[in-house]
C-alpha cells in the first residue's frame, strides 16, 4: 500500500511533463498566430508602374536608371540634368522602338561584343566627364562609376541596347544623308572644343571625326525619324500613371530628348 503513493506521484508528474511537452510544441504555433494576427504595418513600396506602353510597364525604378546613365550620353553635355519628364519620354520612345525590331525580328542589328567594347572605350578615352576623372585608367573608370551608382555590368547592357537601336534607325532613316568634312571641323571647333576646361587634353580631331559625323547624321535624321515616332505613339496605347508626369507626356507628342540624338553610339 505504501508503493501506490509515489506510483501515483511517478504518474502526476509524468502527466506534468507531457502537459510541459505539449505546451512547448504549441508555443510557437502560439507566437505564430499572435503574430499573425497583429494588424499588418504599412507596406513598402519597392517600385511602381509609371507608364504603360502597348502594355509593356515603365517603372519608377527605370527612370532613375535612366537619369544615371545619362551622364555617358555626349549629346547632354552642358545641358543640366536630365529630369524624370524627359528620361520617361525617352523610355517611352525607345520602348516603341523596340517593339518595332522585335515584331520585325531584325535580328541582324544585335551589335557584337566587339563593337560594344568599342564603343566603351571611346566613351572612357573622350567623353569629358571621363576625361576629368581619368576613366582610361581601370582605377579612373572604377572610380566614376561608383561617383554615379553605375555597374559595369549595366553600363555594357545599356550600350548595347543602344547601339541595337541606332543599328535599326541607320536601316530605315540614314540612306542618302551624306555629312562633308567641313560639317565636322566646324563641328569640333564650335561645339566640341568648348566643353573642355584649359589645360585638359583636347582629342585630335582624326580621333573623333567618326564619333562628330554620326552625331551630325543623327540630326539630319531627326527631322525623319521625330514624324516616324509621332505616328507611332498616334496608332499605340501610350498611357502615363504618373501625375508628376503626365502633364510633360501630354505636352509633348514627340520625345522631350529624342532617342536618336541620344543613342550615344557609333556603330
Amino acid at each position: 500500500m505504501r508503493m501506490r503513493a509515489p506510483i501515483r506521484l511517478a504518474i502526476a508528474s509524468g502527466r506534468a511533463a507531457l502537459w510541459l511537452c505539449a505546451l512547448a510544441l504549441l508555443a510557437p504555433d502560439t507566437a505564430l498566430y499572435a503574430a499573425q494576427s497583429d494588424p499588418p504595418a504599412t507596406p513598402v513600396v519597392l517600385d511602381r508602374v509609371v507608364a504603360v506602353v502597348n502594355k509593356r510597364a515603365i517603372l519608377a525604378s527605370d527612370v532613375d536608371d535612366e537619369i544615371r546613365l545619362s551622364v555617358l550620353d555626349p549629346n547632354l553635355v552642358g545641358q543640366g540634368t536630365l529630369t524624370r519628364q524627359g528620361a520617361l519620354e525617352q523610355l517611352i520612345s525607345r520602348a516603341l522602338i523596340e517593339q518595332q525590331i522585335r515584331e520585325q525580328d531584325l535580328q541582324s542589328i544585335a551589335p557584337s561584343q566587339d563593337e560594344v567594347n568599342a564603343r566603351l572605350e571611346e566613351i572612357r578615352k573622350q567623353l569629358p566627364a571621363c576625361v576629368r576623372q581619368n576613366c582610361a585608367t581601370d582605377a579612373g573608370w572604377k572610380a566614376f562609376l561608383a561617383a554615379h551608382g553605375l555597374a559595369p555590368e549595366r553600363v555594357e547592357s545599356y550600350l548595347s541596347y543602344r547601339l541595337e537601336i541606332l543599328g535599326f534607325i541607320e536601316q530605315r532613316f540614314r540612306q542618302g544623308i551624306q555629312i562633308s568634312p567641313q560639317q565636322v571641323e566646324s563641328y569640333y571647333r564650335d561645339v566640341l572644343l568648348p566643353q573642355y576646361a584649359p589645360g585638359e587634353t583636347v582629342p585630335p580631331l582624326d580621333q573623333v571625326a567618326p564619333r562628330i559625323q554620326e552625331i551630325l547624321l543623327e540630326k539630319q535624321v531627326n527631322v525623319l525619324f521625330d514624324a516616324w515616332l509621332t505616328n507611332l505613339r498616334e496608332q499605340g496605347d501610350v498611357e502615363v500613371l504618373d501625375p508628376s508626369l503626365e502633364s510633360a507626356a501630354a505636352q509633348n507628342s514627340t520625345p522631350v530628348a529624342n532617342p536618336v540624338a541620344n543613342t550615344g553610339a557609333s556603330r
